[in-house]
């Protein structure tokens, strides 16, 4: 955002390119480290529509297409399945906290209005106040196009019953920086990524071994992005992503719309810290 609270698609131009850059695989554009949650539906569309035309095809661009309600999500989707992005990230519906057999009708209506683009699960218990059950995915993972999860428990034993109960080539993504290394050693698939918003080469880097079953490379770079991976979360995401972004000169500012605010001066040492140890000069 600007400091005048209108979107800066001036930063995220520099942001894409960086990715580009950096060897990111894809792109989640209106997931939680950004602030879909603040901004109105045109204007997402708006930045996803800038975001493709940047790409053009070098990396994958997927949409966070959640909502609460069926109906908005579904509303959503349809509109997003327009434009040339590579498929979705739907989260669990927030806040009402709808029992198992609800999100089974929730997202195969959004498979279905997602047309022959994929969609992929988003368990986040801790931002939503639901957890979508391993038994809940396996039968979600019957349907045609959700193809896969991005799980932010941390759990390595919900990884182990994932993997257990859903079928061969279900993609098992986390959504836990701190956890991701031993997600993918344990033989999960990637990771949607906080720190790689910051450290996108050096995350790459780590997928890259881990996939590989390097394990020895694998832990030896993860470990210095250990500090990013846990205190990115000092305050509520992407309050401190957003702060790091500005202090490297990616963005001109880390205004964001209320109800978030800019990061508290007590916690800027702490995040500068992380970026040190992580090899990151500000």
């Amino acid at each position: 955002m600007l400091d005048s609270g209108e979107i800066d698609y001036h930063s995220l131009a520099r942001l894409v390119d960086f990715h580009l850059q950096n060897g990111t695989d894809g792109l989640v554009i209106m997931g939680t480290t950004g602030e879909a949650a603040t901004i109105s539906f045109a204007e997402q569309l708006k930045v996803m529509s800038a975001v493709c035309e940047q790409v053009q095809g070098k990396i994958g661009v997927i949409a966070g297409n959640g909502a609460n309600a069926t109906a908005e999500a579904v509303e959503r989707t349809k509109a997003l399945a327009r434009l040339p992005i590579d498929g979705f990230l739907t989260v669990t519906p927030f806040y009402n906290k709808p029992m198992q057999k609800g999100m089974v009708l929730h997202f195969n209506a959004v498979a279905a209005a997602a047309g022959d683009k994929p969609v992929l699960l988003y368990n986040v218990p801790g931002r939503t106040g639901v957890d979508l059950l391993p038994e809940t995915v396996a039968e979600l993972s019957k349907t045609v196009n959700i193809v896969g999860i991005k799980e932010a428990t941390g759990s390595m034993q919900r990884l182990a019953e994932l993997k257990q109960l859903c079928p061969t080539g279900f993609t098992l993504l986390s959504g836990d920086d701190a956890s991701a290394c031993d997600f993918m050693l344990q033989g999960g698939h990637g990771v949607i990524s906080v720190t790689a918003n910051i450290a996108p080469a050096a995350m790459a880097k780590l997928c890259q071994f881990a996939m590989a079953g390097e394990e020895a490379s694998a832990r030896a770079t993860d470990a210095p992005l250990q500090a990013l991976h846990h205190d990115l979360f000092i305050e509520a995401n992407p309050i401190p992503a957003k702060w790091a972004l500005k202090k490297m000169g990616l963005i001109a500012s880390d205004t964001m719309r209320l109800p978030l605010t800019p990061l508290e001066p007590i916690h800027a040492a702490v995040i500068e810290q992380a970026l040190a140890k992580a090899g990151i000069s500000v």
